[in-house]
């Protein structure tokens, strides 16, 4: 039986749905996805979202992927004397650090960030082992942003393979909008512009809250801001709204399990950040049909073009303007269809077609490409 290993770090969101979404790439293939948390205990949830064919917890804690992990590769070389791995999927930098070193597999490394060659470090190791690596960006932007760090880097070993939905669970899971106000603490009868993410200055929720500030004359009647999150921020953003006169119309909700399935209790959805790598919030608001308005800034705009709002980052006008706008249409049942035909290439399907038509992989993995492609 053909086998892909896939290492992550730790199964905590966005990790262990993205461990899933990997998975999903073989199904219908004559392979096998072992999937290796190298932090966290065993949990029986943990291994059904997985979704993979056998699920490993290691068990480590995160200070001991610092240093050289010398008795982490003895597990991982341990694992790869049980089974004939063809590949192996690393996710971020310290799990491709792990299979390099650990392995003689050829390695998918999986980027979710920018800057992850920042380091001189993580650069010579991509130049040594560059015969065995190709990378995978969650985004045209984090993939320029690779090439521009790593010039020397062959284009045919260095692909976007953009994060993915499960339109239909997700569908099936998202509270009604009644309930999900309730859950988040929000009026029945407000309109809710909302932000969800944690509070730290690359989100720019305080553009955001200065955005709602000039626009809330102009928006509907009884209309808040909802924050949902938690991070070093938060003190200073609502310093912030009290300064502009608003803390009584913006609303700190703290983290939310499982917010995703929320989001029918917005009328609009901001993603404000001015360094946002993908920005897997926006799939989660357009299936629930939510408007969106993203910042020009990383991944997003590849996300929402032609079905949602692009304002350059940082320009609290220009947000509010948008913001305005959005509150006075009425082509609902439009946008939905736009944005249900756009969700379409943020798919399992689409992603499996994606991945098996990259020459690099089917060098490695054979012809042994989904029924469906």
């Amino acid at each position: 039986m053909k086998t892909v290993l896939q290492l992550c770090q730790n199964y905590h969101q966005p990790f262990l749905d993205c461990t899933r979404q990997y998975a999903a790439l073989f199904a219908g293939t004559d392979y096998r996805v072992v999937t290796v948390f190298i932090c966290g205990d065993e949990q029986a949830s943990v291994r059904q979202s997985a979704a993979a064919d056998e699920v490993i917890f290691l068990g480590h804690h995160r200070d001991e992927l610092d240093g050289l992990k010398r008795h982490i590769l003895r597990e991982i070389r341990s694992i790869c004397e049980q089974y004939d791995f063809s590949v192996c999927i690393a996710h971020r930098n310290k799990a491709t650090y792990l299979a390099l070193m650990g392995t003689n597999l050829p390695v998918f490394s999986i980027h979710h960030a920018f800057g992850d060659f920042d380091r001189i470090g993580r650069r010579l190791l991509s130049r040594f082992y560059q015969k065995r690596l190709t990378f995978f960006a969650v985004s045209n932007a984090v993939r320029d942003d690779i090439q521009c760090k790593l010039p020397f880097w062959a284009p045919e070993k260095l692909h976007t393979l953009y994060n993915r939905i499960d339109t239909s669970t997700l569908s099936q899971q998202l509270l009604e909008r009644e309930q999900a106000r309730d859950l988040l603490g929000l009026p029945v009868d407000s309109y809710v512009i909302a932000n969800v993410g944690r509070l730290h200055p690359d989100k720019d929720q305080a553009s955001l809250i200065q955005a709602f500030a000039k626009a809330r004359a102009e928006l509907p009647a009884q209309s808040l801001l909802a924050i949902i999150g938690t991070g070093k921020d938060q003190p200073k953003l609502e310093r912030l709204c009290e300064q502009l006169d608003i803390a009584s119309d913006v609303i700190f909700t703290g983290m939310v399990p499982d917010a995703r399935k929320a989001f029918r209790a917005f009328d609009l959805f901001v993603l404000s950040s001015d360094h946002e790598p993908f920005g897997m919030v926006l799939l989660e608001a357009m299936v629930a049909g939510v408007p969106v308005i993203c910042s020009d800034s990383g991944g997003g705009p590849e996300v929402i073009e032609g079905i949602g709002s692009i304002f350059p980052t940082g320009d609290v006008q220009a947000l509010a303007a948008l913001m305005i706008n959005a509150s006075r249409s009425e082509q609902d049942h439009l946008r939905s269809g736009r944005m249900r035909e756009r969700l379409q290439l943020f798919s399992d399907e689409q992603a499996r077609k994606t991945f098996w038509a990259i020459p690099s992989v089917r060098q490695q993995l054979g012809e042994a490409s989904p029924d469906s492609v």
